[in-house]
């Protein structure tokens, strides 16, 4: 077995499984998906990447499950700032625990590691790295 291939995506994209997706919606009824698209879209207000998610203002309750490549850093850092500017923001991410996102960001928000592996939809098999959500609060200045 090729464990490279095994341990890499051929897209930057995984798609949030419904069930985790659901209990938090019961807590904070989102109010935008900021990281969708026309087909994988979670609430009935979402953002695409041709609206450019990052350059939005991002209100209310939100639900952010980012692309998970290099640039996710800067999704995590729109996330924070959005809650000090009033919007609570619920973050599915990879558990990176050694990047400079994770201690710059991840730290000011509260963490809930999830057990086990996710199996993102679209995806056979579970995901080849743990998983956290984020949740910045929002706290407006």
């Amino acid at each position: 077995m090729n464990k490279e291939l095994h341990f890499s995506s051929a897209s930057e994209e995984w798609e949030t499984p419904q069930d985790l997706f659901d209990f938090y919606h019961s807590i904070y009824k989102f109010t935008l998906d900021a990281a969708a698209s026309s087909i994988n879209f979670k609430c009935l207000c979402f953002l695409t990447k041709s609206v450019d998610s990052l350059k939005q203002k991002w209100i209310g309750n939100v639900w952010l499950n980012p692309p998970y490549g290099r640039g996710i850093g800067k999704w995590v850092q729109k996330a924070y700032e959005s809650s000090l500017e009033g919007a609570t923001v619920v973050c599915l991410l990879p558990s990176r625990t050694d990047t400079k996102w994770f201690h710059d960001y991840c730290n000011k928000g509260d963490i809930c590691f999830i057990k086990g592996r996710l199996k993102f939809g679209g995806h056979k098999n579970n995901a080849p790295f743990p998983s956290m959500i984020v949740v910045f609060k929002g706290e407006p200045k």
